[in-house]
């Protein structure tokens, strides 16, 4: 089965744009701004942005759109896919986007703080953590090849 995952490192071009759909999930769109650098054949350096569009959704759109802000180094992880429709003059178009799965706060020149938030809703992973399991109940009835400890 094919993956698609891409890790994007770079600085956030805008405050995350936190919104509500129509039933009311949360979710965050963000511009990420990725710079490559590179010395050409003659030495000299050079430079290139490329621009990426993110979708962030649900308690994560909230923490993002709460503790991102414009000019943040972030690393992102995701799925791109790519959307496709018709102008109203019959033009064709289309955009690859990033449906984000992580998102923080890049420490190569930063420091970050974290405070962990509760979930709301069903045990998804993360979040508060599930009680332990029961422990061991003692037997005494031991089999004759069965060590009693």
């Amino acid at each position: 089965m094919a993956t698609n995952t891409v890790t994007l490192v770079g600085n956030l071009v805008e405050d995350p744009e936190l919104r509500f759909t129509p039933s009311g999930v949360p979710m965050a769109k963000i511009r990420l701004a990725v710079n490559r650098r590179w010395r050409d054949q003659s030495g000299e350096w050079q430079e290139d942005t490329s621009f990426f569009t993110g979708t962030i959704w649900r308690e994560q759109a909230e923490s993002a759109a709460e503790s991102l802000q414009k000019g943040t180094r972030v690393i992102v992880t995701g799925r791109l896919e790519q959307r496709s429709w018709e102008t109203q003059e019959g033009d064709r178009r289309s955009v690859v986007e990033l449906q984000v799965e992580e998102i923080g706060p890049s420490l190569r020149w930063a420091t970050a703080q974290v405070t962990r938030t509760t979930r709301s809703g069903g045990d998804f992973g993360g979040g508060a953590p599930a009680p332990p399991p029961p422990g061991p109940v003692a037997r005494t009835d031991y089999g004759p090849d069965e060590a009693p400890f």
